[in-house]
């Protein structure tokens, strides 16, 4: 994206979020000019005191004074009107933050299945929170330096310019040389460095996360002197892009001092020689010295005020992309709630291939699950088992062909009413960082203790919480880590039965538990398919059996479709030799048929 692209879509997203509270805006924008109009007026009034001085005599010191405490006055004016234009900027920027933070993550939280499996969450979140403190730093930067700065430098000019033209033309030659070099340091030379070095601090961010998350498998390797090498070569990466991307802020901060001192000798030269030839008072030199002092306080962090407009553009734009971005997997406009109304799920000649794929993983492929049928899906890993549930949950869209609940197109309902029609208990059940209760809770956040406890019961949770000191209250942990993989999932079950949901879908559900913990979970799965549309995705065979069907999937493809004991009863089976390999392993603890 070309620069003037950018900086007018980085101005269009903070003017946004400005223009969301309009009165606090407005107000901080009238007091911060007011504030600074009492600025140049100070170097003014000093003047007048020096000239009241020189030109008063010491039996009546009333005028000077009188020009004293105006040149007082303006200052005790000016730094009451900063801080009340401090206060006016903390309450916008703390309300403009929480809105930037909120429409980001609400954006990002709705990203397809596909975006959050390519992206780090380490990344992700940097980026969001490096975004709110970009528009923060922003904004500080336009109210307390590029705007006062600008209506500095054009009164000043304009006041040379009326009482002195020559002194007006060569400060304004000037100050448009000073801008255009330190522009062209800041955008052509300091940049590009920060901008490498801010990629390198994402992935940085990134490899932190990615490692952390993961720090089980770390422990369970002794790998972590490779992840100290690894962490080591992302940092020096980085490291020596941000010392560069320093060292040339550094270098541009030198030039734009040299610009300033062969100003600031230009100005009181020029004001030398007109008290010289008459033109210029004693006062007026004053305020020559004064304004001079004025307008290199305001120049001198010019430079580093377009530096950091400019991090600041690139580090918001990272969220722009979020903000910008489509939906991978989006509602139509005319996107109506789902209702089930029994749970009927059908494939109408569905093409489906994923993202990159040279093949397509479905294609023309049909089926109907009659409602309240319990479902068991086998097959090899990869054959097609997973995508058929994410499918139902419209987490891809499907490239050809339709699939209806109760003769509802998925593609044409809101996702968020499908997927609470939807209770999932996965592979591997993600907890949060909060207390049992609230993770069983997770599905419906209104239910009572007892509804809790009793879906715990029914999932066999109780049998563990009773070691729990805190008991239901007590914190699971990032991930749930403090549970083993069987209690995650016997709580993601007992999260599913207290959803209620009119189809229910298990994926590898009894994967993580023991052979005793199984024969619990398969009371509870018996409990929880009552009455429901149910989908079981199983390796471990001994889970299906008790169900009405069961299909067999192969490279995308149903190759097998019946009950258990029917597809027993085909020699040389696909089902058949899954079943018998489990059961030669001693995987299936109880008899096949």
């Amino acid at each position: 994206m070309p620069n003037s692209s950018k900086y007018t879509r980085v101005l269009r997203f903070v003017t946004h979020y400005w223009l969301m509270f309009p009165a606090l805006f407005g107000t901080l924008v009238v007091a911060r000019i007011a504030s600074t109009l009492v600025d140049v007026s100070i170097p003014l009034a000093s003047g007048s005191v020096v000239d009241a001085v020189a030109s008063g005599v010491r039996e009546d010191p009333a005028p000077a004074m009188w020009a004293l405490a105006v040149f007082v006055g303006l200052g005790a004016l000016f730094a009451l009107s900063r801080q009340v234009v401090s206060f006016l900027l903390n309450r916008l920027s703390a309300a403009a933050m929480v809105a930037i933070g909120r429409d980001a993550f609400a954006k990002v939280q709705r990203f397809s299945a596909d975006w959050h499996a390519n992206a780090f969450a380490g990344s992700t979140v940097r980026k969001i929170t490096r975004g709110m403190t970009s528009y923060d730093t922003f904004t500080d930067t336009v109210a307390f330096g590029l705007l006062p700065a600008f209506i500095v430098v054009v009164g000043v000019c304009g006041v040379f310019w009326w009482r002195w033209p020559l002194l007006g033309f060569i400060v304004a030659v000037s100050i448009v040389v000073f801008l255009a070099v330190t522009i062209a340091l800041s955008v052509l030379y300091v940049r590009p460095a920060n901008v490498e070095a801010r990629e390198w601090d994402s992935k940085m961010s990134g490899a932190l996360a990615d490692s952390i998350t993961g720090n089980q498998a770390v422990k369970s390797f002794a790998a972590e002197a490779r992840e100290d090498a690894m962490f080591q070569h992302v940092a020096g990466n980085w490291q020596w892009r941000a010392v560069r991307s320093w060292d040339r802020s550094v270098i541009s901060g030198i030039v734009q001092s040299l610009m300033l001192i062969a100003l600031q000798a230009a100005m009181l030269s020029i004001g030398v020689l007109l008290w010289s030839r008459g033109d210029a008072s004693p006062g007026d030199v004053a305020s020559l010295i004064a304004t001079q002092f004025l307008i290199n306080g305001y120049l001198r962090d010019i430079g580093q005020h377009v530096r950091t407009v400019q991090r600041t553009v690139n580090d918001m734009d990272d969220v722009l992309e979020f903000r910008d971005a489509h939906f991978q997997v989006a509602d139509t406009p005319a996107a109506k709630p789902l209702e089930v109304t029994q749970g009927r799920i059908a494939f109408e000649r569905v093409t489906f291939k994923y993202k990159g794929a040279s093949e397509a993983l479905y294609e023309d492929f049909s089926l109907v699950i009659p409602a309240g049928q319990r479902v068991g899906l086998v097959g090899h890993s990869g054959a097609g088992k997973s995508t058929f549930v994410k499918l139902i949950q419209r987490l891809y869209d499907v490239q050809e062909g339709r699939i209806l609940i109760d003769g509802q197109d998925v593609a044409q309902v809101t996702q968020e009413s499908l997927r609470r029609a939807v209770g999932l208990v996965p592979q591997e059940p993600i907890l949060f960082h909060r207390t049992l209760a609230d993770n069983i809770a997770y599905a419906r956040p209104d239910a009572a203790k007892q509804e809790i406890e009793e879906a715990a019961r029914l999932a066999h949770v109780d049998l563990f919480v009773r070691g729990l000191s805190k008991g239901y209250d007590t914190m699971v942990g990032e991930r749930g880590v403090k549970l083993s993989g069987g209690e995650r999932q016997r709580v993601a079950i007992a999260r599913a039965i207290l959803a209620r949901t009119p189809i229910l879908v298990l994926d590898e559900a009894t994967s993580s538990l023991d052979s005793v913990s199984e024969l619990y979970i398969r009371e509870a799965i018996e409990r929880l398919s009552a009455g429901r549309t149910t989908l079981v995705v199983a390796h471990r065979l001994s889970t299906i059996q008790r169900l009405d069907r069961i299909l067999v999937f192969d490279g995308g493809k149903i190759v097998e479709d019946g009950a258990h004991a029917d597809l027993m009863r085909k020699p040389g089976g696909v089902y058949r030799k899954l079943l018998e390999t489990q059961l030669q392993a001693g995987v299936i603890v109880e008899a096949a048929e």
